[in-house]
């Protein structure tokens, strides 16, 4: 595949139940393309159990490993729900830092997103099993994110409403060449 052949990425970030999927899996049938799941989903629930510390690494390069995958199958643009910078902001709440394997697969494909998109916690919150911490811990996440962007001077559009609101608010930015 040609360096023009290849799918704009989208990195789509936000808290637990902030709509990420959702918005992903809407604006990959809009566009006729694929999306990456949360691999973190799957993880826990295949395992029956919430990650520790030395799981973070596999989590984020399972899920820029799927990203890699999917590019080859999407046609245009590539939704990715969560990317390993999401991670990283994670195992800095959790567990107190992020390890020299995880900071370096962060650091590294943070720039491969042509567009890096924020779902605002303005949904209502929906507790998901295992997988999901408290409301008042995801509003910690979101302060912790809006800190990691702004310390890495990553541009982020931050998509709010309801799921049509935020498809359109999307679209206009893919129209403009985004």
């Amino acid at each position: 595949m040609t360096a023009a052949a290849l799918p704009a990425r989208v990195a789509i970030l936000g808290t637990a139940s902030s709509g990420k999927t959702t918005l992903a899996a809407a604006l990959a049938c809009r566009y006729g393309t694929v999306w990456v799941p949360e691999y973190l989903r799957e993880f826990v629930d295949v395992r029956g159990r919430v990650p520790v510390a030395g799981d973070q690494f596999h989590i984020a390069a399972t899920q820029r490993e799927r990203e890699d995958v999917a590019a080859l199958a999407a046609d245009g643009y590539l939704f990715c729900d969560t990317a390993p910078l999401m991670t990283a902001v994670y195992s800095r709440h959790y567990f107190g830092g992020v390890d020299d394997q995880l900071a370096r697969l962060a650091d590294t494909h943070v720039g491969d997103y042509a567009l890096t998109l924020v779902t605002a916690p303005d949904i209502p919150w929906v507790a998901d099993g295992l997988q999901r911490e408290c409301e008042q811990v995801s509003v910690t996440i979101n302060r912790l994110l809006m800190e990691e962007l702004a310390a890495r001077a990553i541009p982020y559009v931050l998509v709010s409403g309801d799921l049509e609101r935020r498809l359109a608010q999307v679209e206009r930015l893919l129209v403009a060449g985004v």
